[in-house]
């Protein structure tokens, strides 16, 4: 029953995902928003309801490490598994706001949040709060520096949507996303028990796979649409949100202290250095394209990193 709850659950994170992704998209086409804008706030924001739905849940539930370890491992997922799988498929060319703010923004959020566990083993209220203030200031930097660029999108289901389906695709995302995450959390933490292990490997590897299957699958389309621009930029903009939005709200609402230290001298290092990785990447061997010999090295990271996760 316990394997039933985490598909079921699954099932309804990724529709409910998907559907408010629809939602998400539909309204802001008809806010003449620039596509890189659409990447880095929209999309991103849509396909990281999973991630928030669930560490909120799991702080509130008494489960902090499902809520820490979800966000490092959904990161950890976004770059190797997505990106590397993505890239595999085809070439991607990026933009120079990954340079200026995408790559920058995401490494300085997560050495804060490593900086903030180490301080004191937990993301406080305060630390909440500063992260959720970051993130507005982020959001609004990114607005006004995209602003003049006259960039369009073309999805063209989105664009026909009348209004009262965007109100319909957000309702009922919504309500997916709440009752997936519900079954996916009880679930996750019946296996764990069952077969003795953590909390934490349970959320580094089943639940962030499970709630990354959105930007996967927005990803992948963006890709084979030969919309790079996008599929770069909700990968890094889930990152930054993951911990800015979702763990910043989180903790907001209920601190998360850290239990398992091996979120901290593990997981958290590894979710680092593919924040790391990914600017070397782009420079070689050829500048501002992402290859598939890069997304090689980015997926045979990421199973290297479940196996040991395991090990």
């Amino acid at each position: 029953m316990d394997y039933l709850f985490i598909i079921l659950g699954l099932v309804f994170l990724v529709l409910g995902g998907d559907w408010l992704l629809k939602s998400a998209v539909g309204m802001s086409l008809r806010l003449n928003v620039s596509k890189i804008v659409i990447g880095m706030t929209v999309v991103s924001f849509a396909t990281s309801a999973p991630e928030l739905i669930v560490s909120v849940k799991s702080a509130m539930a008494g489960f902090p490490d499902i809520a820490l370890g979800n966000v490092v491992g959904s990161n950890i997922a976004n770059i190797g598994l997505i990106l590397g799988i993505v890239m595999i498929i085809s070439k991607m060319k990026v933009d120079e706001s990954f340079f200026k703010t995408d790559w920058p923004a995401m490494i300085v959020s997560s050495l804060l949040l490593y900086g903030m566990l180490l301080f004191d083993g937990q993301v406080s209220r305060i630390d909440g709060i500063i992260l959720f203030v970051l993130l507005i200031a982020f959001v609004v930097y990114l607005i006004k520096s995209q602003k003049n660029k006259n960039q369009e999108i073309e999805i063209p289901l989105e664009e026909t949507m009348k209004m009262y389906q965007v109100v319909g695709f957000l309702v009922i995302g919504g309500a997916a996303l709440y009752g997936g995450s519900e079954l996916l959390i009880k679930g996750a933490v019946n296996v764990a028990q069952t077969f003795g292990v953590s909390d934490r490997v349970i959320a580094v590897t089943v639940v962030a796979i499970g709630t990354s299957i959105p930007e996967l699958a927005a990803s992948l389309i963006a890709a084979i649409k030969k919309e790079s621009s996008i599929s770069i930029g909700n990968v890094i903009g889930s990152n930054i949100l993951n911990i800015l939005s979702v763990l910043g709200l989180s903790a907001i609402i209920h601190p998360i202290k850290l239990v398992d230290n091996r979120l901290l001298s593990f997981d958290i290092l590894w979710m680092l250095g593919f924040a790391f990785i990914l600017l070397p990447l782009v420079y070689l061997p050829q500048k501002g394209f992402l290859d598939r010999k890069a997304g090689i090295i980015l997926l045979a990271s990421y199973i290297l990193f479940v196996y040991l996760t395991f090990a």
